[in-house]
This record gives C-alpha cells, sequence and structure tokens, in this order.
C-alpha cells in the first residue's frame, strides 16, 4: 500500500499563515524521510485559516526543498483558470523537478460566487465545461490537439521529457466521469464524502478510456486520519479537528481550535450528530487500527493508495501521527 498526504496548510489558533506554511515545508521534509509517496497541497481562497492561495508556488517550495517524493496539487480549481496557463505553470515545474509533479485539478468553484467571479476577473465561466477543460489542459500538457482543434499548433512551453502527471479530484460519480472519459488518474475525496466512493471509482473504472497520459485506470482515497500510541490519546487529539470540521461546515473560522476550546465547547444534539457523521469521513486510533482500517478501504475501493489529511491543533502530535501510521504500514 502507497501513502500520501493531502496538506491544506491550516493555521492552528495561536499561529500565522507564515507558520502554517513553513510547518508544510517541514511536514513534506519528514513525511519524504518516512516514505510516502506524494505529497499535494490544496487550493484555497478567501479564507484566514487554510494558507495556501497558490498551490503552483507552494509546489515549487516543497520540490526545492526534497529531493524524491513526488509533489502535486490536490487541486487547482481548473474551472477559474485557463487550460494553457495551468499547462505551462507545471511544464515549468516539471522542467526543474523531472518526474516528480503531480497535476490534480478539481471542479470546486472555491468558494462563494463573489470569489469565483473575483477569480476570473469578472468573466463568467460555466462549471459545466470543466471536461473539456481538463481535455485542453492534457492537449496542451502532452501538444496533443487533433489537426481540426482551435489550438492545434500553440506550444505550451517549456518543452520538457518528462510531462506532469495528472489526476481529477472528485467526490461523486460525475467528477469520476470527468477522470474516465479523459485518461487521466481520478482521487475519491473520502476526507469530504464517506458515501458514493465505492459507486464513483467503480463507475471510474469501468468508463475509463486510455489516452496520451494512461493506458489502465489509476486511482487513489484521499482520508481524514488521526493517529496516536492509544485510542484515548487520538480521540482527544481529534477533538480540534472534529471541532474545526464543526465550524467549516457552519461557514465560521477555519482556524483550528485548540483541544481545550473544543474541551470547553458546549454542543446541541444537532452538533454531536454532525460530529458522529464527519468521523465517518476518518480514522482516528491506534496505528493497528489505522493499518486494518486502510487494509479494508482498500479491498471496497480497490486502490493501493490513500492520500492522508491530518488537521489538528498540535503540529508536534501530527507529525508524530505520520510517523506512526507510516511505521504501521510498512512494517
Amino acid at each position: 500500500m502507497k501513502i500520501s498526504v493531502l496538506d491544506q496548510s491550516p493555521v492552528s489558533k495561536g499561529q500565522s499563515a507564515e507558520d502554517a506554511l513553513q510547518n508544510s515545508i517541514k511536514l513534506a521534509i519528514e513525511v519524504e524521510k518516512l516514505g510516502y509517496h506524494r505529497y499535494w497541497v490544496a487550493e484555497h481562497h478567501s479564507t484566514t485559516g487554510l494558507s495556501c492561495t497558490s498551490p503552483e508556488i507552494m509546489i515549487g517550495q516543497l520540490a526545492s526543498n526534497t529531493k524524491s517524493i513526488r509533489i502535486g496539487s490536490g487541486g487547482v480549481l481548473l474551472p477559474q483558470y485557463s487550460p494553457l496557463k495551468v499547462a505551462e505553470n507545471f511544464k515549468m515545474l516539471s522542467a526543474f523537478y523531472p518526474g516528480r509533479i503531480d497535476l490534480g485539478v478539481g471542479r470546486s468553484p472555491g468558494g462563494p460566487e463573489k470569489v469565483r467571479r473575483a477569480l476570473t476577473d469578472g468573466t463568467h465561466k460555466s462549471l459545466s465545461a470543466f471536461s473539456r477543460q481538463v481535455s485542453e489542459l492534457q492537449s496542451f500538457i502532452h501538444q496533443s490537439f487533433p489537426s481540426d482543434h482551435a489550438y492545434r499548433g500553440i506550444k505550451a512551453g517549456p518543452k520538457v521529457e518528462s510531462n506532469p502527471e495528472m489526476w481529477v479530484l472528485g467526490v461523486s460519480e460525475r467528477g469520476a466521469k470527468h477522470a474516465a472519459i479523459n485518461g487521466v488518474g481520478f482521487t475519491y475525496g473520502h476526507f469530504i464524502n464517506a458515501n458514493h466512493g465505492e459507486e464513483a471509482i467503480r463507475t471510474y473504472r469501468e468508463r475509463f478510456k486510455a489516452s496520451v497520459s494512461l493506458q489502465e485506470p489509476k486511482t487513489n482515497v484521499c482520508i481524514f486520519i488521526v493517529c496516536a500510541e492509544t485510542q484515548e490519546e487520538a480521540e482527544e487529539l481529534a477533538l480540534s479537528q472534529d471541532l474545526w470540521l464543526l465550524n467549516v461546515g457552519k461557514g465560521r473560522s477555519t482556524v483550528i481550535p485548540t483541544i481545550e476550546d473544543a474541551k470547553i465547547r458546549t454542543y446541541n444534539q444537532d452538533e454531536l450528530d454532525e460530529i458522529k457523521q464527519n468521523r465517518r469521513r476518518a480514522i482516528i486510533g491506534t496505528p493497528s487500527y489505522v493499518k486494518e482500517q486502510l487494509e479494508a478501504l482498500s479491498k471496497l475501493y480497490q486502490t493501493d493508495e490513500f492520500l492522508i489529511i491530518t488537521n489538528i491543533y498540535d503540529f508536534k502530535a501530527k507529525l508524530k501521527s505520520y510517523r506512526l501510521i507510516a511505521e504501521a504500514i510498512k512494517g
């Protein structure tokens, strides 16, 4: 089983965005030593709690501070951008770090409509154009437009020997179809939606069409994990993630609260029910329990790779969580 990382560069209470971004670099360096396969960074806008607004810049920083781990986006919000510009950004990264760059793209609008309009400079761009954008992005990367395409002959530079590996991120069968018909890898966001992964991945495999990027289907699954030496410790660490997810779901602060904040908070029944539902998107426990649950999900989803996201308050405990997981999986 391959284990990888999805990092949202979260800000913990009392930290700055600069602290969070430096922690991302420290985490990437550490998980590379532990044998993690990939390290992907997310894109968020108009929020104080998630620091990475530009995956392309963050990828360059992470790749320059590591040596072999694959570094990529999870993912670029493609509907807001030009496929040509995204292709050129990632071909540039591939020129500097050949064989190490992943280009994950998502259909998410990136926030409220006002934020999306600001990203597109007021131009209306339909989310329904996503599959066409993925196709054009792939064609720009591989210089593979058909002879009658309007963009044939445009050279997305620089020309590189090793092109970025393409992935589509999704949380439903719709996202799976976009990945399948374009013949690129598919990442299922179990950390967002724990309900439809089996169907989405099955749809992706059934509808997959070989392409210039991939000849066979390729999948991974992203999930929240909090790991500690005892179940009790893992549960306590996860309290900050529980409250953070609750706040995010209600449109409140996206800064990760302390464990003490979570303990003194009074929850009504609806909130307790929501926390319980959110726990379905996560694995929380000891190394042996985490390994057991990942092996079960690997069989369910028919995938051999998991992207792990851990959004807890204590950064040292977060580092330890990733270490314990690696030791359990790698033996």
